[in-house]
């Protein structure tokens, strides 16, 4: 496909799912929204089903990945971070 035709595309998806949103039909505007980010090559954004086996254990919920370069804080002690002692109180 062209350019010039996948702007034409995304132009008349995004006029269908403006006109879907106006007309209350959400599920219809929010597949036509992934199919726009899928041709954008946004697709990497949207939470689809998991493949088998990385499902959370009973749930239908999908596993979801930190962003990259986060970092886990750090557990704080409830032994002593959250004391005052007897001359602070």
């Amino acid at each position: 496909m062209s350019s010039r035709t996948n702007h034409q595309r995304l132009m008349a998806l995004e006029k269908q799912m403006d006109a879907a949103a106006a007309a209350f039909d959400f599920e219809q505007a929010a597949a036509l929204r992934d199919e726009i980010a899928r041709l954008r090559g946004e697709a990497d954004d949207i939470v689809g089903q998991p493949p088998p086996g990385q499902m959370g254990l009973g749930s239908n919920a999908p596993v979801r990945e930190p962003p990259k370069g986060w970092v886990k804080p750090k557990k704080p002690n409830l032994m002593t971070n959250n004391h005052k002692g007897r001359k602070e109180r």
